[in-house]
C-alpha cells in the first residue's frame, strides 16, 4: 500500500552563477525579475554588509527573492576562520529554528494526504505517552504542536536540551510537564514538544521524517543541498564551522548534539540557493508541489503571541500570531510571515510578504546579535521605498 502520495519532481535551476572566491561581488540574477512591491534593496544591502564587516561576522549569506527568481544573492566571508575557506552558495549552514517552517509544512502534508487531520489527539497516536496533566494530555492535537498552543509550559525542557540530552530521553518525561492553560488558549514556545510531529509524521508514513522531507519538499523543489541531522551536517564537505565570540575575537565551537535530536524544532541544514527555493515556494513560486490553498492554511494565523524576546525591538509591529509552523505578524500596515534560528555557532532569519511578492533568508555561521535587527532593517527599508 502507498504511505503517501508521490507529489511529483519539480526541479527548478535558476541560479546558474558560482559565487566563488572572495565573493565581495553581489549577483543580481535577474535585472527583469520584481516584485509587486518597488523596492530598491541596495540601502538594506550596503547597511548590512557594514554592519557584518563592522562586527567582523566569519561567513555570511543573502538572499532576495520573489516568487520568479532570485533578485539578489550575495555571500561572504568565510566557512571557517581556522582554514580560510570562502562562503559561496553552496555552503551550508544549519538553519536552527527555521527547521519549524519545514515541520509545519510536514504536518500539513498529513493532513493534505488524509493520513491525518488537525483535529488528531496526540494522545490517540500515541495512547500510551502522558503530556502534562491528564486533562491536557487528553486535549492536545497536531494543530496544537505545530502552532505552540499546547497550553504547556514554554520552552518545557529546552535546558536539557542545552545541557546535552537527546529527545529520546526526555521524551519519558512529558507526563511531569507543567501546565499554563488549556490547549489553544494560549501561546507557548516549545523545541521538545514541537518535535512530536516528527513522531507523528514516521507513525503515519512509516518512514522517517528525514525521508519524508527528502521525498516530500527537498527534492521537488529542487533543494539539493538541504538535509537533516548532525550525521549530514558531519559528513558533508560544504558545511560551513559554527563560530562563537572568544575574548573579542571569533573561535570555531562545537555542535551540540541534542538540538539535532529535535529535528522539527532545529535539524535542518541548507545551503542559501536551498533557502531562496523555500522561500519562493511559500510565496507560491511552486503550486504543483505547494498550492494556494496549502500556502494559506500555512500562514494563516492561529493564537496570538507576545511580541516577545527580540522582537521588543521591532518598533514596527503591531499584531503577532503564530500560524503552522511560521510566526505571521502585521508590521506598519504589511502582512508579514516570519521565521528566525540560532543554536550554538549559528543564526539566520527568513521572512516574507505574500501581497508584495518579496522575501530574504540570511545565514549566519556566527551567534551575532546583529541578525536580530537584520528583518526590521528589512521591513523598514521595504516600507520607505513605498
Amino acid at each position: 500500500m502507498t504511505r503517501y502520495r508521490n507529489r511529483g519532481v519539480l526541479q527548478t535551476i535558476f541560479l546558474a552563477v558560482l559565487l566563488g572566491g572572495s565573493t565581495q561581488r553581489a549577483l543580481s540574477a535577474d535585472d527583469s525579475i520584481t516584485s509587486e512591491l518597488d523596492y530598491d534593496y541596495r540601502e538594506f544591502v550596503y547597511w548590512l554588509k557594514r554592519a557584518s564587516d563592522e562586527k567582523k561576522i566569519p561567513g555570511a549569506a543573502l538572499a532576495i527573492v520573489s516568487r520568479e527568481g532570485i533578485m539578489y544573492l550575495q555571500t561572504w566571508g568565510l566557512g571557517d576562520v581556522s582554514n580560510q575557506e570562502r562562503v559561496t552558495n553552496d555552503t551550508v549552514f544549519r538553519i536552527a529554528s527555521m527547521s519549524k517552517t519545514f515541520a509545519g509544512a510536514a504536518a500539513a502534508l498529513l493532513v493534505e494526504q488524509d493520513l491525518q487531520s488537525w483535529d488528531t489527539k496526540i494522545r490517540d497516536v500515541f495512547p500510551g505517552l502522558h503530556i502534562g496533566n491528564k486533562a491536557v494530555s487528553r486535549g492536545i492535537t497536531l494543530k496544537h504542536v505545530v502552532s505552540h498552543s499546547t497550553g504547556l509550559m514554554p520552552h518545557s525542557y529546552s535546558n536539557m536540551l542545552d545541557d546535552g540530552v537527546i529527545y529520546e530521553k526526555i521524551r519519558n518525561k512529558f507526563h511531569q510537564i507543567p501546565t499554563v492553560c488549556s490547549p489553544g488558549e494560549c501561546y507557548g514556545y516549545q523545541n521538545v514538544i514541537f518535535s512530536l510531529i516528527a513522531d507523528v509524521v514516521e507513525n503515519s508514513t512509516n518512514i522517517s521524517y528525514e525521508e519524508f522531507l527528502s521525498e516530500e519538499i527537498f527534492k521537488p523543489l529542487g533543494m539539493t543541498s538541504a538535509s537533516v541531522g548532525m550525521d549530514a551536517y558531519v559528513n558533508d564537505p560544504n558545511a560551513a564551522e559554527p563560530h562563537r565570540m572568544v575574548r573579542g575575537n571569533w573561535r570555531t565551537t562545537t555542535t551540540n548534539p541534542a538540538y539535532y535530536s529535535v529535528a522539527p524544532a532545529s535539524g535542518i541544514n541548507a545551503s542559501i540557493f536551498d533557502m531562496t527555493m523555500w522561500v519562493r515556494a511559500n510565496l507560491g513560486a511552486f503550486p504543483d508541489v505547494m498550492s494556494p490553498v496549502f500556502l494559506s492554511n500555512l500562514h494563516t494565523p492561529i493564537i496570538d503571541t507576545p511580541h516577545g524576546n527580540y522582537f521588543n525591538r521591532w518598533s514596527g509591529i503591531e499584531k503577532a500570531y503564530y500560524a503552522t509552523g511560521w510566526r505571521v505578524f502585521d508590521y506598519r500596515g504589511l502582512r508579514v510571515v516570519h521565521h528566525g534560528g540560532g543554536v550554538r555557532g549559528f543564526r539566520s532569519e527568513m521572512v516574507f510578504v505574500p501581497d508584495g511578492n518579496i522575501g530574504m533568508v540570511l545565514l549566519f555561521n556566527a551567534e551575532s546579535n546583529l541578525a536580530n535587527d537584520v528583518v526590521p532593517t528589512f521591513l523598514d527599508n521595504l516600507t520607505k521605498s513605498n
